[in-house]
């Protein structure tokens, strides 16, 4: 059987063991480097034959798998209405066929559609034209009962939770006779998608006669994302360079891509946000800064052709992401995405456009100065110290070890332990995890501010360490985080995890008195919990 796990909204595949058998793991071109890439799966070998089916394509045309003998399949399992992970998944497929060059032609690119709600033939062949992929590849539909036959022969898990949908990022690389070769789980980073094409090209020449070259030499190290903490230039697309990140003020951020207008009114919402433009400068308020995810756009001219059709140009600046390292360091998970910074740069709220839709001009006004209101601005290290200096022996301790990842499950049970007579706070996070993202400044905030009387820790699911490290660096806080899982966690929390943030309360006597399930929204509702499950628990 496949055990599925939710991590940051995407149901994540692990094989236990099945007819699909998993060998270990194969090495690959710069092993070191793709072993410790958080954000690039270096793929599950596989044996056993594919299971067949045949399903409908984008024209309305019957495809089955056994005619496809001969080449080498890339197989995705796909949202037909997703702007999530599928667009990165695809656009990797693309890539990798492009840097096989002529061998391309032995390369067959596959999607089935994961979309419960989205059947129809209009969908697959919406999602193709969108992505500039109508040609490229079949993306395959039927019936639900069928879908769901194949869903299950190959082990993806799709499922709806709170009205989205989830399904395993699966994508599969079957050889020329029919038989499963490789498994790749995609993961939500912009910048790893070149890095994922090599590696499926590298796969899929592998198992092509003769080898053919791959016409890329890109590194399988980690690719850092560029954090609003840093102050850039990127080319505006009208021309010229537009300025992104810390600044003398906030800022409002919209990152959006064309193919949008898939599954929303991409124009009305963008020429829409002109209101709030309007109001901005009339009140005061953070100006407006679109950002276009141009690398995954279909084509260099997507953009432009796009804006071309609107009556009227933008009021506000248009810059182009062409490497997806700023979508990653503004920790985009959806698009369209707003995202609000501080003039230091740090994440005051965000807004999943795609799935609450745009809203209004008044809303916006009305979150915009709540988020300014109610998130202080990051303390200084400097600050920070002074604000702790003179602390107790024991939490002087975490405040020396501030922003590392420490040991595991069992190194986290002896420090709070260890910590008994202190009112203790830990934070269960991920990087991953975009509400525990939003929600780190306020511990920071707080840690700083309660840290001579409350111990406050941090407990790590989902990251390796590396990524954990790296993200506790970008989110400064007075104490350290132990790497751990939901699972372990159990044995603090006996009735277990309902999701991810989490925020333990265990008072003086190391006896649990409250949990908090979900993210903080203001500084205000988390130093309450803190004043009141804490200092008085």
């Amino acid at each position: 059987m496949w055990l599925l796990i939710a991590l940051g909204g995407v149901l994540v595949a692990i094989i236990i063991g099945s007819t699909v058998a998993v060998l270990t793991r194969t090495s690959a071109p710069a092993a070191n480097a793709l072993a410790t890439n958080p954000a690039l799966d270096p793929g599950q070998p596989l044996s056993g034959r594919a299971p067949d089916f045949t399903l409908t394509d984008q024209f309305n045309r019957p495809v089955s798998l056994h005619s496809f003998r001969g080449k080498v399949v890339l197989l995705a399992f796909n949202d037909s209405e997703c702007t999530t992970i599928c667009p990165l998944t695809t656009t990797a497929m693309v890539d990798a066929k492009q840097m096989l060059g002529a061998a391309g032609s032995r390369v067959q690119l596959l999607g089935i559609d994961a979309n419960p709600d989205a059947t129809a033939v209009r969908y697959v062949r919406a999602y193709s034209e969108a992505h500039g992929m109508l040609h490229e590849w079949s993306f395959l539909t039927s019936a639900l009962p069928q879908l769901k036959r194949v869903w299950s022969a190959y082990h993806v898990g799709v499922a709806i939770e709170h009205g989205q949908i989830d399904h395993t990022p699966a994508l599969f690389v079957i050889d020329t006779r029919g038989r499963l070769a490789r498994l790749y789980l995609s993961q939500l980073s912009y910048a790893a998608v070149p890095q994922l094409g090599q590696l499926l090209a590298q796969e899929v020449a592998r198992l092509l006669p003769g080898e053919p070259r791959v016409s890329s030499h890109l590194s399988y190290a980690h690719v850092n994302g560029v954090p609003p903490t840093q102050s850039i230039r990127v080319p505006g697309a009208g021309g010229g360079q537009i300025a992104l990140g810390a600044s003398r003020a906030p800022r409002l951020y919209l990152f959006f891509a064309s193919w949008d207008q898939q599954v929303m009114d991409l124009r009305r919402e963008l020429e829409a946000l002109g209101s709030y433009q309007q109001a901005a400068r009339a009140r005061g308020l953070p100006g407006l800064t679109a950002v276009d995810e141009a690398s995954l756009e279909p084509t260099r001219d997507s953009l432009s052709n796009f804006l071309a059709t609107l009556p009227t140009p933008l009021p506000y600046p248009v810059g182009v992401d062409a490497s997806g390292r700023i979508a990653d360091g503004y920790e985009v998970q959806d698009e369209p995405w707003l995202v609000l910074t501080s003039s230091s740069g740090r994440i005051l709220w965000y807004y999943d456009v795609s799935v609450g839709g745009l809203p209004t001009t008044a809303t916006i006004i009305r979150q915009v100065r709540a988020a300014l209101t109610r998130s202080p601005k990051t303390p200084s290290s400097a600050a920070v110290a002074a604000d702790l200096a003179g602390s107790p022996a024991a939490l002087a301790a975490l405040h020396q070890q501030a922003n590392r990842v420490l040991g595991n499950q069992q190194a986290l049970e002896a420090r709070i332990r260890a910590l008994r007579g202190y009112p203790i706070v830990v934070n269960v996070w991920g990087s991953w995890c975009a509400p525990c993202v939003a929600e780190f400044g306020l511990f920071g905030t707080a840690s700083a501010y309660y840290g001579r009387r409350v111990a406050f820790l941090g407990a790590d699911i989902g990251d390796s360490v590396s990524d954990g490290q790296s993200f506790m660096q970008q989110h400064p806080v007075s104490y350290p985080s132990y790497q751990t899982s939901a699972a372990q966690l159990t044995s603090i929390v006996p009735q277990g995890l309902l999701g991810t943030p989490t925020t333990i309360f265990i008072n003086r006597r190391g006896k649990l008195v409250y949990v908090h399930t979900g993210q903080y929204d203001t500084q205000g509702t988390l130093d309450s919990d803190i004043a009141t499950h804490a200092l008085r628990g």
